[in-house]
């Protein structure tokens, strides 16, 4: 096989997985593409994106949730589903919280929420793997970014307590009405 022809075959591999990644809208790349274009605005009481995560939500203080709240849910919204984590992670992406089936009526969770989720929420999996909410807990050096991000969902999902992200966003992906994320830093 010539060097030139197999040069060619990477690129065409390399250009086919970016088009599947890059294949619709979605807060990250390859992970949720929604049915609509909407968007929800998601934002917290304790810090303004993109700013700093106070350490009182994260494992050098209390390691609860911080309160998020969201709007701009579109008619026939379901269920809800968060995930936060961290691409800044130094094996890849760290997944900090996932929780899913939000009665479509939650608009926020209080700090601490994580602990308390509203009846029929589910906790799934982050990559400590626990379910609920496991705060930022970067090693020493430049700050990690955190993003929250919400969905709205036309259903609720079949998923048992303790999917993962993976798990999640597979079954979440055909129901997608809008999303939204925040991101803030944290650094040690």
């Amino acid at each position: 096989m010539s060097r030139t022809w197999r040069a060619t075959a990477c690129w065409g591999q390399l250009l086919a997985l970016l088009a599947a990644a890059c294949g619709g809208a979605s807060n990250s790349p390859g992970e949720v593409t929604m049915t609509t274009g909407a968007t929800l605005d998601v934002s917290s009481t304790a810090f303004a994106a993109p700013g700093t995560i106070p350490r009182e939500y994260t494992c050098d203080g209390d390691d609860v949730s911080p309160p998020l709240a969201w709007s701009g849910a579109p008619s026939g919204t379901m269920a809800f589903a968060i995930v936060m984590d961290d691409p800044d992670a130094p094996v890849g992406t760290w997944v900090h919280w996932v929780a899913y089936n939000l009665p479509p009526d939650t608009v926020a969770l209080p700090a601490g929420g994580s602990r308390a989720l509203p009846a029929g929420a589910i906790d799934g999996k982050n990559s400590w793997g626990r379910t609920g909410y496991g705060g930022p807990c970067p090693p020493g050096g430049k700050p990690h970014r955190y993003s929250f991000r919400v969905y709205a969902l036309d259903a609720t999902l079949g998923l048992a307590a303790g999917a993962s992200k993976t798990e999640l966003e597979r079954a979440m992906k055909p129901h997608v009405l809008a999303a939204g994320e925040m991101v803030g830093s944290y650094g040690r």
